[in-house]
C-alpha cells in the first residue's frame, strides 16, 4: 500500500505532537500525585502537631484562665479526635479524653503531666509520620524526575532524528531531480531517477524516466534525419558552380565547397574549424575575400594563367536576432566580364569610327550655309539646320560613349592641375549661352573673385558643369532663371547648378546617377549617360556629387573638389 507524502507529513507531525502530549501528561500526573501527598501530610499530620501544641499551651494557661481554657481545650481535642490518621494515635487520643474528663473536675497536677506526656506521644507519632511520608515523597519525586528525564530524552532524540532526517527525505529527491533535469538540458538523455518509494516521488521518477526515454528516442530519430539533411545540403553546396565559404560567429571556417577548395587551393579537411584570419595569412585570396567589404567591387583572381572575375555576396545567418554565422558566396562573372569588355571595345571602336563622318557631315552643313557656294531658300536652310542639330547630337552621343568606354575600362585619363573655378564656370556658360538665350533663360552667377584654385582636370570638370547646365536649361521653363554658384568650404570648392523647373521625385534620387537611367516623366532626348559619366569624373578626382530636389520647386545638382 502506498502512502502519500502528505499523509507521511501528517503522521510525522502527529507522532511529534503525541510525544509532547505524553511527556506533558506523565509529568502532570506525577506532579499532581506528589502535590496530593504533600497536601495529605499538611492536612493529616501537621494539623495534629498543631493541635498538640495548642493543647499543651492551654494546659499551661489552665490555672489563670480555667473556664475559657477548658472550653478551648475541649474544642481542640474534638478536632484532634476527628483528625486521627496514624496507627496508635486513636488509642492515645482516647486516653487523653479520659484523663481530660477527670482533669476537668479536679485539676490534678499529676493528671496534667500525664496528659502532657500523652500529647507528646501523639506529637511524636505525627512527627515520625511526617518524616516517613516526606521520605516517601522525596523518593517518589526522584523516581518521577528519572522517569521524566528518560521520557524527555527519548522524545528529544526522536524529535532530533525527525528534524535531521525528515528534511532530507523531502530535499534529497528534489536535489536528484534538479541535477537530472540539468543533465537533460545538456542533452544527456540517458539520465534516470531511481526512487524506491511508492509515494509522489516514485511517480515523479517514473514520469521523468519515461520523459527521458522519449527524448532519447526523439533525439536519435532526429539525429538521423539531421545527418541525412546535412549530407543532402553538403551535396547541393558542392554541386553549385559558385564558391561557397561558411563561417561561424567567431570567424571559424565551418565548410567550403569543392569550387571554393579549387579557387583557394586548400583542402576543406585542412582548414575546417580553424580561424579564417589564421588561414588568410597563408592565402592571399582568402585575405582579399575577408577584407573586401564592398559588394560592388569585383574580385580579380589569376587562375590557369588567366584573370577571372568574381562578385562577393555576404549573408549573415541569424537566430532570434543574433548572428550565429556568415556565408560568403563568390560568383564567377568572368564570361559576363568578357562580354562586357567586348561590348565596351565595340562601342569604343564604333564611336571612334563615327566621329570622322559626323565631323564631315557637320563641316559639309556649314559649307552649305556659305552663300559663295550658292543661294538656298528657306526650306533648304531649315533642312541644313536640322542636319547640323542632328550631327551635333550624334557627336555628343559618340563623345559620351567614348567617355563611358574610358570609365568602364578604368582608363580615365586625368590631367590634374591648378585651375580657377571662374575659368570652369565661364567656359560652361559660354558653351550653353546660345541654348539658354533661345528660351530667354537668365543665369545668376555667385562666386568670389578671391576663391582659391582647385586641383582638377579642367576639361572634364568643365564638361560636368556644362552637362549639369544643359540639363537645367532643358528642364527649365521659358523666361526662368538658373543659379550657378561656387562656394569655398573647408579646403574644398562646391559648385552647384539650381533650376526652378518641375523637380525630381525623391524615389528617383538614388537612381539618377545610374547609367542609362532617365526619369520616366521626362522627355527622353538624351542617352541617360551624362550624369553617370559626371559622377565617375568627379569621383575619379576625389570629389563627390549629389542631388537636392523637391517636386514643383526645381532641382539643385552640386559637386565638390579639393582646393
Amino acid at each position: 500500500m502506498s502512502i502519500r507524502i502528505k499523509t507521511k507529513l501528517s503522521l510525522g507531525l502527529i507522532f511529534l505532537f503525541s510525544l509532547i502530549i505524553l511527556s506533558g501528561g506523565v509529568g502532570s500526573y506525577y506532579i499532581q500525585d506528589i502535590a496530593h501527598q504533600s497536601e495529605n501530610i499538611l492536612k493529616d499530620n501537621y494539623q495534629s502537631v498543631q493541635h498538640v501544641r495548642l493543647m499543651m499551651k492551654l494546659l499551661d494557661e489552665m490555672e489563670p484562665k480555667r473556664l475559657e481554657s477548658i472550653a478551648q481545650f475541649e474544642e481542640i481535642l474534638k478536632k484532634q479526635e476527628l483528625n486521627i490518621t496514624e496507627s496508635g494515635e486513636k488509642k492515645i487520643t482516647q486516653e487523653i479524653r479520659k484523663l481530660f474528663e477527670s482533669f476537668k473536675t479536679g485539676f490534678s497536677l499529676i493528671e496534667s503531666n500525664i496528659i502532657r506526656e500523652k500529647l507528646y506521644q501523639v506529637m511524636d507519632i505525627n512527627m515520625q509520620a511526617i518524616t516517613k511520608k516526606n521520605e516517601q515523597v522525596q523518593a517518589k519525586a526522584n523516581r518521577v524526575f528519572t522517569i521524566l528525564t528518560v521520557i524527555g530524552t527519548f522524545c528529544l532524540l526522536i524529535a532530533f532524528s525527525f528534524i535531521i532526517n525528515f528534511p532530507g527525505y523531502i530535499a534529497n529527491p528534489i536535489s536528484k531531480l534538479t541535477e537530472s533535469i540539468k543533465q537533460i538540458a545538456n542533452k544527456n538523455y540517458n539520465q534516470r531517477l531511481n526512487f524506491e518509494s511508492n509515494d509522489e516521488f516514485g511517480e515523479l521518477a517514473e514520469a521523468f524516466n519515461a520523459m527521458a526515454k522519449k527524448l532519447d528516442e526523439y533525439e536519435h530519430s532526429n539525429l538521423a534525419k539531421i545527418m541525412f539533411e546535412k549530407k543532402r545540403i553538403e551535396i547541393i553546396i558542392n554541386q553549385m558552380n559558385d564558391a561557397i565559404i561558411g563561417l561561424d560567429e567567431k570567424k571559424n571556417i565551418l565548410f567550403v565547397n569543392s569550387v571554393a577548395e579549387k579557387l583557394l587551393g586548400l583542402k576543406e579537411s585542412d582548414i575546417q574549424n580553424k580561424q579564417a584570419t589564421d588561414i588568410a595569412i597563408k592565402s592571399d585570396l582568402l585575405h582579399q575575400i575577408l577584407n573586401n567589404t564592398s559588394s560592388s567591387k569585383d574580385l580579380i583572381v589569376t587562375s590557369d594563367e588567366k584573370e577571372k572575375y568574381f562578385t562577393k555576396e555576404n549573408f549573415d545567418v541569424m537566430n532570434d536576432k543574433e548572428m550565429i554565422g556568415q556565408v560568403i558566396i563568390l560568383k564567377n562573372i568572368t564570361p559576363f566580364k568578357e562580354l562586357d569588355t567586348a561590348k565596351t571595345n565595340f562601342i569604343a571602336t564604333v564611336s571612334h569610327e563615327l566621329k570622322t563622318p559626323i565631323s564631315s557631315i557637320k563641316m559639309s552643313s556649314q559649307l552649305l550655309e556659305d552663300s559663295r557656294i550658292g543661294e538656298t531658300n528657306e526650306e533648304q536652310k531649315q533642312l541644313i539646320q536640322n542636319i547640323k542639330e542632328d550631327a551635333e547630337r550624334l557627336l555628343k552621343i559618340t563623345s559620351e560613349l567614348l567617355n563611358l568606354t574610358q570609365i568602364e575600362t578604368g582608363k580615365i585619363e586625368l590631367t590634374i592641375q591648378k585651375t580657377q573655378p571662374k575659368q570652369i564656370i565661364d567656359y560652361a556658360i559660354s558653351a550653353i549661352q546660345f541654348q539658354a538665350s533661345q528660351k530667354q533663360i537668365l543665369f545668376e552667377i555667385n562666386y568670389s573673385e578671391n576663391m582659391p584654385a582647385i586641383n582638377a582636370d579642367k576639361e572634364k570638370t568643365a564638361w560636368v558643369l556644362l552637362n549639369l547646365l544643359s540639363n537645367a536649361v532643358r528642364y527649365s521653363s521659358e523666361k526662368s532663371k538658373i543659379v550657378i554658384q561656387a562656394i569655398e568650404q573647408n579646403d574644398t570648392v562646391t559648385f552647384s547648378v539650381q533650376d526652378f523647373g518641375k523637380g525630381i521625385d525623391s524615389k528617383y534620387k538614388n537612381k539618377i546617377f545610374d547609367r542609362y537611367f532617365q526619369v520616366p516623366e521626362s522627355t527622353k532626348t538624351g542617352t541617360g549617360l551624362g550624369l553617370a559619366i559626371s559622377k565617375e569624373f568627379i569621383e575619379a578626382q576625389g570629389g563627390k556629387i549629389w542631388l537636392e530636389s523637391e517636386p514643383g520647386k526645381g532641382s539643385k545638382f552640386s559637386f565638390t573638389l579639393k582646393s
